[in-house]
């Protein structure tokens, strides 16, 4: 079992559920349970997102892609967007998970919810591209 899915978006978030969709009919294709199917469009949703409102370098439109590579043993996305450098395991700030909910600012819990969902989340400023990688192991 072993899939390849190449995408490629503006960063526009209409554009989150053209790339939704394809990833479900991977799933479907390659048999995914549900939950790595969430797991997955959380990602894409969380870090399509942060692209959209914050990679822009100013120099006109960012261009995003994702390649998905399903195989037995794990399922295994990469994000490569042409915007302003940004590593968002180091320089995003740290969630409040200590104030109570009420209290706590909107936002900023995605990138933490991201890294606790995957078994691996990387960043590398290569070739002038910001460039995600995530790994979810597959639990036999």
């Amino acid at each position: 079992m072993s899939a390849n899915l190449t995408l490629n978006m503006e960063a526009r978030l209409d554009e989150i559920d053209r790339i939704h969709a394809a990833v479900e009919i991977l799933a479907q294709a390659e048999g995914w349970p549900e939950e790595l199917l969430f797991q997955i469009k959380l990602v894409v949703e969380e870090m399509g997102t942060n692209i959209v409102k914050y990679g822009d370098d100013g120099e006109g439109k960012t261009d995003v892609r994702i390649t998905l590579t399903s195989e037995s043993e794990a399922l295994t996305m990469e994000i490569v967007d042409d915007g302003k450098p940004f590593d968002p395991f180091t320089e995003a700030p740290p969630p409040d998970l200590d104030s109570p909910v009420s209290e706590r600012p909107i936002g900023g819990l995605g990138v933490y919810l991201v890294q606790q969902l995957m078994d691996e989340a990387r960043y590398a400023r290569e070739d002038g591209k910001n460039k995600l990688t995530f790994i979810k192991r597959r639990t036999s």
